[in-house]
């Protein structure tokens, strides 16, 4: 009996279907995690003023600062690299899709990416400075741009840009350069800004303008690297590596056994040598976080071709990646700062982390239920709409 038969409309089920339902639980179950890692690494941000000063809270004793050095290890500069990857690769399907139907991609390309920028303008004043969808907007136009890249050339180009930002931040460091200048003066800051995200939405609005020169800044080391993480993502989406993930069981098992050691190393001297107050950190950060993250990626697809359940489980809270991106920060605002509770600068390291995992455990829940009975998220829904022009059907 042949394993393919087409229903009543001519669709293929069987083993076609289930390897395109597999290959989509796949791709958004590694964006619900990446969700997850984004959220980790940036809540602390959102519960003390202190981390984006880039300095420790006065008040935090050895086993806070030990819990905050264990996130910023795992998570700063890893998570928005899984998700940037994942970025690239949805271009490719994007650019599928259009092809299919023939349909011309640049206009309605351009039209999210200009859908983007104004959420993520939005959100960096209003609920955190530290958006990354104003650059993913940028980025988009580039890499718009570089869409018939080939595959070896995206990754050399990629391995390239990578190169090109540790060795600036190398020579910056030879020449004196400090992120940190004034130890005590970033103290202050800190304590004001705590004391800022405290107050109600007008203080909270202001400390995130103020924090905006700061953060364009951080985009020097950061917009790079997420670009050549969208290059890695081109070039798998090109090959359709997620579609056929047991096929490169020795390609994950490599970006493991290498991935962890280098990656794990370069995050110990990141999270010991001071984090992202420090030039040698950031460089050797540079360098190494993509392993790291290859790694986790690398992982984490095996762990789901593995274990379907808790690829479906996870998969809906990433089908609506943007709007739990954006869900998370105001949860965090409502939570953290004085617009809600007020508990910024309140709660230790460990206290903050088991928050933002209560947050992550109930969007997931709340992304199945959603999505048994819609076929998008809301923000994904209005951003769907505004792309091709017309209002798409929600419910299923």
């Amino acid at each position: 009996m042949s394993a393919l038969r087409p229903d009543r409309q001519g669709r293929t089920r069987g083993v076609a279907a289930h390897n395109d339902d597999a290959r989509i639980n796949v791709v958004d179950a590694l964006r619900g995690i990446a969700l997850l890692f984004i959220l980790l690494a940036n809540v602390l941000y959102f519960s003390s003023g202190f981390e984006f000063h880039l300095v420790d809270d006065p008040a935090h004793g050895t086993v806070d600062r030990l819990v905050a050095g264990a996130a910023e290890l795992l998570f700063a500069m890893k998570a928005y690299l899984l998700f940037s990857f994942l970025f690239g690769y949805s271009f490719t399907l994007q650019l599928d899709s259009a092809a299919r139907r023939g349909l011309a991609f640049g206009p309605s390309f351009l039209r999210r990416l200009s859908g983007l920028f104004v959420l993520g303008a939005l959100h960096a004043v209003l609920l955190y400075h530290g958006d990354i969808l104003t650059t993913y907007a940028l980025l988009g136009l580039v890499l718009l741009a570089a869409r018939r890249t080939e595959p070896r050339a995206a990754l050399l180009a990629a391995a390239v840009i990578v190169g090109v930002v540790a060795t600036v931040i190398g020579l910056a460091a030879v020449l004196g350069a400090t992120v940190v200048p004034d130890e005590a003066a970033a103290i202050a800051a800190g304590a004001r800004s705590t004391e800022a995200l405290r107050g109600g939405l007008g203080d909270v609005v202001l400390e995130h303008l103020r924090s905006l020169p700061a953060m364009l800044g951080a985009l020097a080391v950061q917009g790079p690297l997420a670009f050549a993480a969208f290059l890695v993502g081109l070039a798998a989406g090109r090959h359709r590596m997620l579609a056929t993930v047991p096929t490169h069981e020795n390609l994950l098992r490599r970006c493991e056994r290498v991935g962890y050691p280098v990656g794990l190393a370069g995050a110990a001297v990141f999270a010991v040598g001071g984090g992202s107050a420090s030039m040698t950190g950031l460089m050797v950060s540079a360098v190494t976080a993509p392993f790291l993250a290859a790694a986790y990626a690398a992982t984490l697809l095996r762990l789901f071709t593995r274990r379907p359940r808790v690829a479906d489980a996870l998969a809906p809270a990433g089908r609506m990646a943007l709007t739990n991106y954006l869900g998370q920060s105001l949860l965090c605002v409502l939570v953290f700062t004085g617009v809600g509770l007020g508990l910024a600068g309140h709660t230790s390291p460990a206290q903050t982390l088991l928050i933002a995992l209560t947050i992550f455990a109930v969007q997931v829940a709340t992304s199945a239920w959603w999505m048994r009975r819609f076929r998008y998220g809301p923000v994904e829904w209005a951003l769907r709409a505004w792309t091709h022009r017309r209002w798409p059907d929600l419910r299923r």
